[in-house]
């Protein structure tokens, strides 16, 4: 009988763990999440580039930044650069090559907290075929009903550097520098039904 109390409460002890689990499952909202890059153009100004429908799950608590995890896909042929031939060009073989990879994704593989708002997430990012590390310095803005939807939402900004040449992209080094900056916006919406918990607690209203 003792070992079947013991083997109910573990029972009981793995899927509070499962529920915990599933209470920090989030959603990037596409209209709101947008990654931004700047590169030198030429040494006259810098070029920008925007990535808008970005679309990813988040497993996130605010108080346990370590165990947050990303996982974020870019849509590279929605690419926005203010002329279309220059952008046409750009999805071409010698830089973003979106006919045979259409897609950008970042899978985070650990996260280091630097404070209660702010961390440095370490990841994949896969490009043209080629996964390289890639570290965002990412701080949360806010956490919080929406005073529209009233759905639990989380605000991000973040920014990365990376070399181009490390996936691949190396043409025109006279005319496109190879350092590049990215610029991060997102708010993530939480998946799981948590009315009747959030209005029970006041720090959620």
């Amino acid at each position: 009988m003792n070992a079947l109390r013991k083997t109910l409460f573990c029972l009981l002890l793995l899927s509070a763990s499962g529920l915990a689990a599933a209470a920090d499952a989030w959603r990037l909202d596409p209209v709101h999440t947008r990654v931004l890059f700047k590169v030198d153009h030429a040494g006259f100004s810098q070029a920008l580039g925007l990535f808008p429908d970005v679309k990813g799950e988040l497993y996130f608590d605010p108080t346990d930044w370590a165990s947050a995890r990303l996982d974020v896909r870019i849509p590279l042929a929605r690419l926005q650069i203010g002329d279309d031939g220059w952008r046409d060009k750009l999805l071409t073989r010698p830089f973003f090559d979106a006919a045979d990879f259409p897609e950008a994704r970042f899978v985070s593989t650990r996260v280091e907290p630097v404070d209660a708002e702010n961390a440095r997430v370490f990841g994949q990012l896969s490009l043209r075929g080629v996964a390289r590390e890639v570290v965002l310095d990412v701080r949360l803005n806010k956490l919080a009903r929406h005073p529209l939807t009233f759905r639990r939402t989380a605000g991000f900004s973040a920014s990365a550097e990376l070399d181009r040449r490390d996936f691949g992209m190396d043409a025109w080094p006279n005319v496109i520098g190879q350092r590049v900056t990215l610029e991060i916006q997102a708010e993530a919406t939480r998946t799981r039904n948590d009315q009747e918990q959030d209005d029970a607690d006041p720090q959620h209203r």
